[in-house]
């Protein structure tokens, strides 16, 4: 089941991609043949604010399908390296790229190669160096442990068939003190798993949505600490577009390194090796 509906997932992004190739917008979360509510209103590039949107490639724009603004929170500063999971068309990475500047870098992660082409087209047009989109799923990122310092995602984790996959994959990826903030989906916690699914499809971007009480432990158990998840505007009955944010903790590490003082240890930054860590870190603690 989890396979079939990870290729309706994909299946409907890549039409949204095509559609937006061929100089239609895309649509998200309107009515499918099984009588899915339509709420597209609530979702998409009107929830950027105009500047931001002009600044990019048209098809950028219309490829948007988020139902918040993660950048808005991100609070991302120059340098960093932050990653947008399910980027989509790249409007998220995009602004990304232009916040953390030349020496900071954005990635792109998404399973869809209708998606990814797009993506990398917007890219060209923006002309933004400092970008790269890689194929993979959000419970599976193709990147080393500890490689960002911040993780963004736009209504993308709602449609994940493993959901705690994705955050432990977020605790894996994020630095220690790295910060977690994304817009999603959530449903109040009086709405049962059943009560969510039929306020619309699972590709609808609403029916797979975790309760708020369920993201916060979710969030806890894969690590975060710092979590707050506030709503932000209604989407369905009982169903809002939030803002989520958490933290990596920085005691994850001593010295630079994983598992500090144990078998298997590893050095937390990327291409970076334990005796470097160590050594930076002034750490007298020995293998």
């Amino acid at each position: 089941m989890s396979n079939e509906l990870r290729g309706r997932v994909r299946d409907r992004y890549a039409a949204a991609a095509t559609a937006v190739a061929a100089g239609t917008a895309a649509t998200c979360c309107g009515s499918d043949p099984d009588g899915a509510v339509q709420v597209g209103e609530r979702f998409g590039a009107e929830l950027y604010p105009g500047a931001d949107r002009d600044v990019l490639p048209a098809e950028a724009v219309a490829a948007s399908l988020g139902c918040g603004n993660p950048l808005a929170v991100a609070e991302l500063q120059e340098g960093e390296t932050v990653l947008d999971l399910g980027s989509g068309g790249g409007i998220d990475v995009l602004l990304s790229a232009r916040r953390v500047g030349p020496t900071g870098k954005a990635y792109g992660v998404d399973m869809t190669d209708e998606m990814l082409a797009l993506a990398r087209v917007n890219a060209a047009k923006a002309g933004a160096a400092n970008v790269e989109f890689v194929k993979g799923t959000i419970e599976a990122v193709p990147l080393p442990d500890a490689a960002v310092d911040v993780i963004i995602s736009n209504c993308v984790i709602n449609l994940s068939v493993d959901k705690p996959a994705v955050l432990a994959e977020a605790h894996r990826l994020l630095r220690p003190g790295g910060r977690f903030g994304v817009s999603d989906v959530v449903a109040d916690d009086r709405l049962a798993p059943a009560q969510r699914a039929e306020r619309g499809s699972y590709v609808g971007c609403i029916a797979g949505a975790l309760s708020i009480s369920e993201y916060r432990d979710g969030l806890a158990a894969a690590g975060f600490t710092d979590i707050t998840i506030t709503p932000t505007h209604q989407v369905a009955d009982g169903m809002h577009s939030a803002i989520i944010k958490a933290r990596k903790p920085i005691a994850d590490t001593c010295c630079g390194v994983h598992n500090c003082c144990a078998r298997g240890e590893h050095a937390a930054a990327p291409n970076t090796t334990i005796a470097e860590a160590k050594a930076a870190s002034g750490c007298g603690c020995v293998a």
